[in-house]
């Protein structure tokens, strides 16, 4: 039987709830502390303010068991072994990341620590900012063998951030004694040792008693760049397979076939390798921006990451252009939209290139229908509804006498359409895919214009006119 650790989350944001969730689900006792009373009342209440596959059911399972939520972070750290700090981190002007709420409550533990315990950074932080966090609660008159502080860094995709967590690639520890180390694996061993996933109801997920997920123990400034590193190697990948994406249009290749090319490759890996209209969401444009300032900071030139964010915002445009191609002008079109998070799976709308192409719809003059199925409630805080920008319920309502059909993100959810039924609601049978989730030759067997990313476009014609000019009645009258 794994020895149970108390531990205090403080944050309940994506990171925070998450944690809270699989520690409880690994055995511990968990409080998780945020200071929005109104968040930790529907907590409390049994809601969930996030979307993420799994949190709803971990979260009743163990919600006055072994998690419980309270405002209250003096409490929670006084009766933790484990502090983790998961409060936000966003992107300040320079590009920085923003510490201020660390070190608020780094502040606000040091005043509250009555035995040792271990402070853990689990927000995505720069490096050096174990050592401030270790100066601030010295500061506060904290005598250095009452705690000590270590990096443990999250690599959690939202939308499968549980499954990330309890069936991790890697679990990084970053500390500088061994007494912190020891805490660290101790919280960890259920996964390490495998006895997890031979326990009741495991989260299924690609990990196993006989394959645990390995643990690396490194230096706290090690921790820290590994975090930032990941996640810039990821966002430059994705701009990678989008600038090659833009060549295979220009040379009539298929990015799909060259993207599964280059990923058989055991060096490089399939993963990260779909092209589409960038990326977004809380991590990667942030993370790529904080990084990149920490390189100029310490006096390295990273210019790369200057043209990851470059390649990026150029991919929306292009994007965008390729929806002007198809509909010649803007100005009272009707479009249809499928997705507003930053990708599918998630209820997240930060960053979200899917929301900066609607944005530039509506300037253009658009009627915009969309339809995420999650991010409704979010998109609606940054674009209210109003005469030009309406949210609908499913697919078919957003298709309605639409010029053109918009898919941008990946909800596995829109493979299911029934595109034939789509075809008929659709004023004109356009589709212009930024996810490049749907085949080519299949949408132009069922009659459709169809326009993805790095691939070519499939259209019907009728004569030397596109059909995309032609309004449906004469387009029937052709076919018949």
């Amino acid at each position: 039987m794994s020895e149970q650790v108390s531990i205090a989350v403080v944050g309940s944001g994506y990171v925070g709830l998450v944690a809270a969730a699989c520690f409880a689900e690994m055995g511990h006792r968990v409080i998780c502390v945020d200071n929005d009373e109104a968040k930790v009342r529907v907590l409390r209440e049994g809601g969930v303010p996030i979307h993420e596959e799994y949190l709803p059911e971990l979260l009743s399972r163990h919600r006055r068991n072994l998690v419980e939520f309270t405002t209250d972070l003096r409490s929670a750290t006084q009766d933790a072994q484990a502090i983790f700090i998961a409060v936000g981190t966003p992107q300040s002007k320079t590009g920085s990341a923003d510490l201020s709420y660390v070190d608020a409550v780094a502040s606000e533990i040091a005043r509250s620590i009555n035995s040792y315990k271990v402070i853990v950074e689990k927000s995505t932080v720069p490096v050096y900012t174990n050592e401030w966090i270790r100066r601030v609660i010295e500061r506060n008159g904290v005598p250095r063998e009452l705690f000590d502080v270590a990096s443990n860094p999250e690599f959690l995709r939202e939308g499968t951030a549980v499954v990330d967590f309890l069936h991790a690639d890697r679990i990084v520890i970053g500390a500088a004694t061994e007494r912190a180390a020891e805490l660290l694996r101790r919280i960890y061993e259920p996964l390490t040792s495998g006895a997890y996933y031979r326990g009741q109801s495991p989260v299924p997920g690609p990990r196993s008693e006989a394959d645990p997920p390995p643990i690396l123990q490194t230096s706290t400034k090690a921790a820290e760049i590994i975090k930032h590193a990941s996640n810039a190697f990821l966002a430059t990948k994705i701009s990678f397979i989008n600038i090659v994406a833009n060549i295979c249009e220009a040379a009539g290749a298929d990015v799909e076939e060259v993207a599964r090319g280059i990923g058989m490759d055991t060096r490089i890996g399939p993963k990260f390798l779909r092209a589409g209209i960038g990326y977004g969401g809380s991590c990667f444009p942030k993370d790529v921006a904080a990084f990149r300032h920490v390189a100029e900071q310490v006096g390295v030139d990273f210019g790369l990451l200057h043209e990851v964010e470059r390649i990026n915002e150029e991919q929306k445009v292009r994007f965008f252009q390729k929806v002007r191609s198809a509909l010649w002008t803007f100005r009272g079109k009707k479009i249809g939209v499928l997705g507003l998070a930053f990708k599918g799976g998630t209820d997240d709308i930060r960053e979200s290139p899917a929301l900066d192409i609607v944005k530039r719809l509506l300037h253009e003059g658009c009627i915009v229908r969309a339809f995420d199925p999650a991010a409704e409630q979010r998109s609606k805080e940054v674009i209210p509804e109003s005469s030009q920008m309406e949210y609908v319920q499913d697919p078919y309502t957003a298709a309605q006498d639409a010029d053109a059909l918009l898919i941008l993100n990946d909800w596995k959810d829109f493979l299911e359409i029934d595109f034939k039924r789509l075809h008929h609601t659709l004023r004109y049978p356009i589709i212009i895919d930024g996810r490049n989730l749907l085949d080519p030759p299949t949408m132009a067997g069922m009659g459709f214009t169809y326009l993805s990313v790095g691939r070519a476009n499939s259209v019907q014609p009728l004569d030397t006119i596109p059909t995309y000019f032609l309004p449906r009645e004469r387009e029937n009258i052709k076919r018949s």
